[in-house]
């Protein structure tokens, strides 16, 4: 069998005014390195032919430029014509991609895949639980399975059912039916984590749903809400050789997900951001963490709104470590004045002016890291120390920090532009943790953005409307059922 995989990945927020670029894309073939680490799975497969075109995947930021994403649609689609006939396509997608003039990207792109490979070509594709799933989608598909935790932990899992779900539409000549039932629910995922109730038992129940025989594969796609596009909202999917039972398998996943709407909270205490700190500088022993939420550049915020910083300076705490703000031209000036210059910056406020504004202020360069692709300085403004960086930059993870000449478990409070906490800064949190609900493109307050195109009624925008919900039903693309 000859199968090809490939993919366009990243989480686009509309609200953000950063649009994301060819450059902000990691494009990696098979000949990279790199690419066997994100498909393990596929030696377990001998007698099947592997082709990678392109797996494209950018941080999450602002709509895709659409010279960008005409770029990259081209090369995926050269590459799977080069390969012509194939019996099957994986796609690696994440499924929130949003494109500068077109809703519902992922499905444009899977409709091009269609129309190169044929109706007698099956096509799977893996998503992260933060995509929006549309109907074009669910026609152009086979086989579509999501990640079942966030944080995400069970991504090369996710990958590798998939790809077995494909394996099994080759080996036995057979396509499933799918079931699709939109849940007119928009939460952000700071509320809707795994980790905690509802979501840990919603998610627990899905192995539930799939006997293996009648029902193959089910998914629940909590959505991503910061998308102001009609296909904004969470789903549940079920596919399989029984369509009834693969209707009534989706209905109960809406309908578990439905009933406990109002029951999705934040997993940590959310405050205000001067009520965190408060909090933080409070507390005796440990690390503490604290979520600069609004700003999050793992949900798409540009990374250099100032609001948590302006009030950290005011309230001066001997020891904070703030990870981070993206300001190229303050990291030049850092680097022209060297280890132990002193600066006079205009800090941040230059990527999202929607939401922030340059802050003024002097400081010591403390540390840095000579990067060509992304130079990063640590700045000290009194207390606290600034990480700053030439590119976007999430900081996940502990040797980030190490890099950059700061011990985190030696810290009494880090700051990150992140949401909820991935497993390793979650390990850093000896003290504990905060969300605080700052200002930014990917504001928990989704009610007070300004959407526009979403379809109504949808919860918590319209709290008190009804729903029962009611799966359709897509046949198979091509071929015969079991």
């Amino acid at each position: 069998m000859k199968i090809a995989i490939g993919g366009i990945a990243t989480e686009s927020c509309t609200f953000s005014p950063l649009p994301t670029q060819l450059e902000d894309f990691r494009i990696l073939r098979q000949s990279d390195a790199q690419f066997d680490s994100l498909y393990p799975f596929l030696a377990d497969h001998p007698q099947v032919d592997f082709h990678g075109t392109i797996t494209a995947k950018a941080l999450p930021g602002g709509p895709v430029e659409a010279s960008a994403y005409a770029t990259l649609k081209n090369d995926m689609l050269n590459g799977l014509r080069s390969l012509l006939p194939l019996d099957g396509v994986y796609l690696d997608m994440h499924g929130a991609m949003n494109v500068q003039g077109m809703d519902d990207a992922e499905g444009d792109l899977i409709s091009a895949v269609r129309d190169l490979v044929g109706r007698d070509c099956p096509i799977a594709a893996s998503y992260d639980l933060h995509g929006n799933v549309s109907q074009r989608i669910m026609t152009q598909l086979d086989i579509i399975s999501g990640y079942r935790t966030a944080p995400h932990i069970d991504t090369i899992e996710t990958r590798a059912r998939t790809m077995s779900l494909l394996l099994r539409c080759l080996q036995a000549q057979t396509r499933p039916h799918k079931a699709f039932v939109q849940i007119p629910v928009g939460l952000p995922g700071e509320k809707t984590s795994t980790e905690w109730q509802p979501g840990n038992g919603i998610y627990a129940a899905i192995p539930g749903e799939i006997d293996g025989e009648h029902v193959w594969d089910a998914t629940i796609q909590v959505g991503y809400v910061w998308a102001d596009e009609p296909r904004m909202t969470a789903c549940a999917i079920a596919i399989g050789s029984d369509e009834s039972k693969i209707i009534r398998a989706a209905n109960r996943l809406a309908q578990r997900f439905w009933d406990r709407r109002a029951e999705f909270q934040f997993g940590v205490e959310a405050l205000s951001i001067d009520g965190c700190i408060r909090r933080a500088l409070a507390v005796d022993a440990g690390t503490v963490l604290i979520s600069d939420s609004g700003d999050n550049l793992t949900a798409g915020g540009p990374g250099d709104v100032t609001a948590f910083l302006e009030r950290a300076l005011e309230h001066q705490p001997a020891d904070m470590v703030y990870a981070g703000i993206t300001d190229e031209a303050a990291v030049r000036a850092c680097l022209e004045a060297g280890t132990g210059g002193e600066v006079a910056l205009a800090l941040g406020g230059k990527l999202d002016d929607r939401n922030s504004q340059p802050l003024p202020v002097r400081g010591e360069v403390e540390f840095i890291k000579a990067d060509a692709d992304n130079p990063q300085v640590v700045l000290r403004l009194g207390g606290i120390r600034v990480l700053l960086s030439a590119r976007r930059t999430s900081f996940q993870r502990r040797q980030q920090f190490l890099d950059l000449g700061i011990l985190p478990e030696q810290q009494s409070i880090i700051v990150v532009k992140i949401g909820y906490l991935v497993p390793e800064l979650k390990a850093m949190a000896t003290g504990g943790s905060f969300l605080a609900l700052s200002p930014g493109a990917v504001n928990q307050d989704i009610t007070a953005l300004p959407f526009r195109r979403i379809q109504r009624p949808c919860y918590p925008f319209d709290a008190d409307m009804r729903w029962t919900p009611n799966a359709q039903l897509y046949s198979r693309c091509a071929g015969k059922t079991e």
